[in-house]
């Protein structure tokens, strides 16, 4: 039977030894400890995090995915630690995306992803993003276009061209982001880009790449030359 925190030496403890060290010589399973606080007998803190981090092989972006009803699945895991939780992770995605740099001049499809993973590559449903560019590939900005379910989200080529002359972009790179962890573009996702590069030569807007987003990595139709 694993101690309590409570029953550690002081020094020992998540919260203590954070104050006492910081908080980068915690491990993420005494990070998660924190949240979930003890509150069980069979088992500590430390060992529940442990737990949930094992059964994502210790993978925090897989973590992040998982939902609430997931997260109650763990005994000793009620709604509130499961609130707690999702909570943090989704501060944590929050502040990656608050904390983008600014990403100057786009040179290569990474340059891109770079902008649109912590965007899209926890979510659940799918979302279709565009990012807008002047004449030497410099972002102007970008925007979520739609958002739709697990399987695929609409888009609406005028809104694209229209959003495109309002800000007036020379270039745009649009994104999307594959829930199911399939890389491959799908058969729609090639018509609609065929779509959004035919429309932008007819407004002298050019059509530099379409990336696909599924967890850490991504698809350029630029890169397979698709464009």
């Amino acid at each position: 039977m694993s101690l309590k925190i409570t029953d550690w030496a002081v020094e020992d403890r998540p919260r203590e030894k954070m104050i006492r060290k910081g908080i980068s010589t915690l491990s993420d399973a005494e990070l998660l400890a924190i949240l979930i606080s003890s509150g069980t007998r069979k088992k500590s803190a430390v060992d529940l995090g442990r737990e949930l981090l094992s059964s994502v092989s210790n993978n925090l972006n897989s973590l992040g995915k998982l939902s609430i009803s997931d997260l109650l699945k763990f005994r000793g895991i009620g709604p509130a630690r499961a609130v707690t939780i999702s909570a943090a992770l989704e501060l944590g995605r929050r502040r990656n995306i608050a904390e983008l740099p600014d990403a100057g001049q786009i040179r290569c499809s990474k340059d891109a992803a770079d902008i649109f993973q912590p965007l899209l590559s926890d979510l659940h449903h799918e979302e279709f993003w565009i990012l807008f560019l002047n004449r030497s590939n410099r972002v102007i900005d970008r925007m979520k276009l739609s958002q739709g379910g697990i399987s695929g989200t609409v888009t609406d080529v005028r809104i694209i061209m229209k959003k495109a002359v309002e800000f007036l972009a020379s270039a745009i790179i649009v994104c999307h982001n594959h829930p199911s962890g399939n890389l491959n573009p799908s058969d729609a996702d090639s018509k609609i880009t065929g779509k959004i590069k035919e429309a932008g030569s007819i407004m002298d807007i050019q059509l530099l790449d379409h990336i696909i987003i599924s967890g850490k990595d991504y698809y350029s139709f630029a890169d397979n030359g698709l464009i």
